[in-house]
């Protein structure tokens, strides 16, 4: 008999705890778990405007890339096209970060200049120059400072063999002649049919 009231009682014990855990669980969902919501910081609007330098008319398709530096190191890169008024627009650069543009057009001089984006809009203008003479920190064989013409800049090879330098003039040969084919009896031919010989 003992033995049943134990028992019966501890039925009764673990069918209370049944209903008591989930209504403790279903209080906990109420507390929030997880990370904690970090505002995204405040960004800037910066407006790029790329025109050529002689005549200030826009370029369109040319390539403008934003390099975020945070406490002086790059954190990452976004490239944005001109349209056709020459107006590249970005709008995730951080309110108050140091940011590097560089502007690569096709026919011109690539741009780099670093701003400092102090506030909610930056409109800046970029003027396009024709390339220049390139000047190196490296020294040549003559111990001037290195420079390179403008333009595309082919390397110099030497010329194969048997090709006479460029600007230079081949020396005269003689005529080579030219071999001869030996003539045949047309009457040693077969099936050629010869006018008789006199």
């Amino acid at each position: 008999m003992v033995f049943s009231k134990v028992l019966g009682l501890s039925l009764v014990v673990c069918a209370g705890l049944s209903v008591a855990v989930p209504v403790a669980y279903g209080q906990e969902d109420n507390v929030r778990r997880g990370r904690k919501y970090k505002a995204p910081p405040v960004t800037s609007h910066i407006e790029v405007t790329v025109v050529k330098s002689t005549n200030h008319k826009p370029i369109p398709n040319a390539a403008v890339v934003f390099h975020t530096i945070v406490d002086g190191k790059d954190d990452g890169n976004l490239e944005v096209k001109t349209d056709p008024d020459g107006k590249a627009m970005i709008d995730v650069i951080p309110t108050g970060s140091d940011v590097r543009v560089q502007v690569i057009a096709s026919g011109f001089a690539t741009f780099g200049q670093d701003y400092k984006v102090d506030t909610a809009t930056k409109e800046i203008e970029v003027a396009m120059i024709r390339p220049r003479a390139q000047v190196s920190a490296y020294t040549d064989s003559n111990g001037q400072p290195s420079q390179r013409k403008p333009g595309v800049q082919e390397p110099n090879r030497p010329p194969p063999p048997g090709v006479p330098p460029a600007g230079s003039t081949p020396p005269a040969t003689p005529p080579v002649p030219t071999p001869t084919a030996p003539q045949t009896d047309p009457a040693s031919v077969p099936g050629s049919t010869s006018p008789p010989s006199l």
